[in-house]
């Protein structure tokens, strides 16, 4: 009987260790007895960061306008203000008159043109992309308006971080009659050629490009009555 009634409370013993041990893998967190069934901490491998052929081939570089770019004002002849003459030995007369550009006199203006869209479109041959470039927008008559044409600057160029890809200034002309409404217009350049890219890095622009400001002869008129 002795016998019987230590085996028993062994087994009783053995039973409930093995439950406090079966407990306690359910309550640390899904780790399981003696570390089976551990989660999985190790971060997952980076992402290719190499764009795949089928989006290279999609890529289309986008059309944006550099700031000062979307608006080209014509004015009537006379319509800038003169800048300020210096005497030499007046230099703060002399810093004032390099650091005033010529003012523009909205009462002077023809016309005022400005962009409101551009858009493109891609094509890929013999390692070459063939872009089409197209900018829309509007000719407000102005002050000074009268029925005629205008000639705008249009530069559309590609980028290739500094390199230069295409470049080109076109001197698209708009014909202006109606003095009481704006006129639409679309221009579109189609012949812009660049090399195939090879990641999505190419920036392409659109906008007015009027070129460098034009040199004052007042100074030079100056100097030779002096």
């Amino acid at each position: 009987m002795a016998f019987h009634s230590f085996n028993g409370r062994f087994i009783a013993g053995l039973a409930l260790t093995g439950f406090m041990l079966a407990a306690a893998g359910c309550q640390s967190g899904g780790n399981g007895i003696l570390g089976f069934g551990k989660k999985d901490t190790t971060p997952p491998p980076p992402r290719d960061p190499k764009v795949l052929a089928s989006q290279l081939l999609a890529y289309c570089p986008k059309v944006t306008l550099r700031d000062g770019t979307a608006f080209f004002n014509t004015y009537a002849k006379g319509s800038q203000k003169p800048k300020k003459k210096a005497a030499a030995q007046d230099a703060e007369a002399a810093a004032l008159d390099a650091s005033s550009d010529e003012q523009d006199d909205s009462a002077k203006i023809i016309y005022q043109a400005s962009i409101t869209d551009v858009t493109r479109d891609c094509n890929r041959a013999d390692g070459s992309l063939t872009m089409k470039i197209a900018v829309a927008g509007k000719v407000v008559p102005g002050p000074m308006f009268s029925p005629g044409t205008i000639t705008m600057p249009i530069r559309v160029a590609v980028m290739h971080g500094t390199e230069v890809l295409y470049s080109q200034l076109h001197q698209y002309q708009v014909q202006v009659t109606n003095p009481s409404s704006a006129t639409q217009f679309v221009f579109t350049d189609s012949n812009v050629v660049v090399p195939e890219p090879t990641a999505q890095d190419y920036q392409a622009f659109a906008g007015y490009d009027e070129g460098p400001p034009k040199k004052s002869t007042d100074r030079k008129k100056v100097a030779a009555a002096q």
